[in-house]
């Protein structure tokens, strides 16, 4: 898709000047959603140079968050959202959120998300499946990858992203309190897309890991440029008013992922 590649390429060559879109890229929710909780949106490209959105929204009969999935010709929309009901609404795990999409080597498309269990006393899972060759369906059932069992993890995990790098798959998470600086971006790795997946024992960035220009970074994304990749992340200002948006070099040891501290970026 020209217009999709030719955005990419400019995010590529600078990552620094940004305009803010003030359009709605869902303007019309669907009919099991209500407004005023969606959040999360991830954006990917079909096969036939359309795109795929999933976003988490209000479940209207249940209170819960779910996830739906729209289409949209165009990378920046506006978004149609699929079908009279959610995508993924495991309601007797507390509901689900944060939706990620993979697409492995050979094509075939996956989601990632995480059960919101923190919302009723629930374990939160890390959980993947395969979705159909549009996106907008699942195409299996889903399994597990991880829970929250790490002492800085808090808890809840949540936030996943993932990558593959010298034929292993990497997940990136974000766990504990989002609203505190005990936030932090996780790693862990499976020679296996469906795992099982080793956790690295100490978080990839946090706070003190980051000296502190960092305040409790998660909501973590890679995006690869030509002068490696890049771990895009959020984290609060020193007062906790608000969350910015922040970028740092993302190193690769083999399939160990570390973050290279920047102040410029």
């Amino acid at each position: 898709h020209k217009e999709y590649r030719r955005q990419r390429q400019m995010c590529i060559r600078d990552r620094v000047t940004w305009d803010v879109s003030t359009d709605d890229a869902l303007p019309v929710l669907p009919a099991w959603a209500s407004a005023g909780r969606t959040w999360a949106p991830d954006v990917s490209e079909r096969a036939d140079g359309s795109f795929v959105m999933y976003f988490s929204a209000e479940h209207a009969d249940s209170g819960r968050q779910c996830i739906g999935s729209a289409t949209s010709d165009s990378l920046t929309g506006p978004y149609v959202a699929v079908g009279a009901e959610p995508m993924i609404c495991p309601l007797e795990e507390g509901g689900a959120i944060d939706p990620a999409a993979f697409v492995d080597d050979d094509g075939s498309r996956f989601l990632l998300w995480k059960n919101d269990g923190n919302c009723c006393e629930l374990d939160t899972w890390i959980q993947i499946a395969p979705v159909s060759a549009d996106g907008t369906q699942l195409a299996g059932p889903a399994t597990r990858l991880v829970m929250q069992t790490e002492a800085w993890e808090g808890h809840l995990v949540e936030a996943p992203v993932l990558v593959e790098r010298d034929g292993t798959y990497v997940l990136l998470y974000s766990a504990n309190d989002y609203g505190s600086e005990d936030y932090a971006i996780g790693a862990a790795t499976s020679p296996s897309l469906l795992g099982p997946y080793e956790k690295l024992p100490d978080p990839v960035l946090s706070t003190s890991s980051a000296d502190d220009l960092y305040i409790g970074p998660g909501g973590q994304d890679v995006v690869s440029t030509p002068d490696g990749d890049v771990l895009v992340f959020h984290g609060w200002d020193d007062l906790f008013i608000y969350r910015g948006i922040a970028a740092l070099p993302l190193d690769w040891e083999g399939a160990m992922p570390s973050v290279r501290l920047s102040t410029t970026d």
